[in-house]
């Protein structure tokens, strides 16, 4: 029987209020989650429905109003903003949606920018970063700028950099939403790739069913709430049964 994976990330009764001049407006309320080594998850959910707010609560970009966040073993939750800042930059990466890169710095020079947080040598964090901007595909565009690439390829820049300080966890939020149909498939695969080759834990958060697919795990959000998690696996596993069953022999995932 084989070991459950390591849990990297426990939510234990997680609520999040915002206050709205005399209203109060929940966006979280008594949320329950665990993120395991090495596996997939999507956030899945319309706009408003909490998932944004459950990412950056989960990275640490907000306080929960009431509840705990243990991650890594770490209560990140009771952390103040420059522990917590040191804590992202060791073990959390981000491929955003609008890239983020700096205009006036290379590919190069944006890549190695978490290394440049962590005050790892110049000669250390050039060589990861040529190696990582390789892996994704831009070799040959190590001193190009934002504006000298296209989008799929600032994307890969972004990409690059999340992974390039090894991150326990990488976070893409709705990454590839300026994308095209083609682009953003090669984007995921690519993603995906990444993380399963460094047994790293991937959360997406988007709106889009479609990719959705891609996961291990996806877990539905409404109104701040979990409406239900689902085995993408064992989903497409009974489907390609039923697939097989109905077919007549021969015929041949803001």
């Amino acid at each position: 029987m084989s070991e459950k994976p390591e849990i990297v990330i426990q939510l234990k009764n997680v609520r999040k209020v915002y206050p709205m001049g005399d209203e109060k407006i929940v966006a979280l309320d008594d949320v329950n989650l665990e993120f395991h080594k090495g596996k997939i998850y999507c956030l899945l959910g319309v706009s408003g429905s909490g998932k944004s707010t459950l990412l950056n609560i989960i990275a640490g970009l907000e306080k929960p109003t009431k509840g705990e966040i243990v991650f890594k073993g770490h209560n990140i939750h009771k952390m103040n903003e420059k522990k917590l800042a040191s804590f992202r930059q060791r073990y959390i990466g981000f491929v955003f949606q609008q890239y983020n890169l700096m205009p006036t710095l290379s590919a190069l020079e944006n890549t190695t920018l978490p290394l440049i947080f962590r005050k790892v040598p110049k000669r250390v964090r050039n060589q990861k970063a040529r190696k990582m901007l390789k892996a994704v595909g831009l070799g040959k565009r190590l001193r190009n700028k934002p504006s000298q690439m296209s989008g799929g390829q600032q994307q890969r820049v972004s990409i690059a950099r999340a992974f390039v300080n090894d991150p326990q966890v990488v976070f893409a939020a709705e990454s590839t939403g300026n994308l095209d149909t083609k682009t953003t498939k090669e984007m995921m695969d690519l993603i995906l790739g990444m993380a399963k080759t460094h047994n790293q834990t991937l959360i997406l958060v988007t709106h889009n069913l479609e990719l959705s697919r891609y996961c291990d795990h996806v877990i539905h959000i409404r109104d701040g709430k979990i409406e239900k998690i689902e085995d993408v696996a064992d989903k497409i596993e009974v489907g390609a049964e039923e697939e097989t069953e109905e077919r007549p022999e021969g015929d041949i995932n803001e």
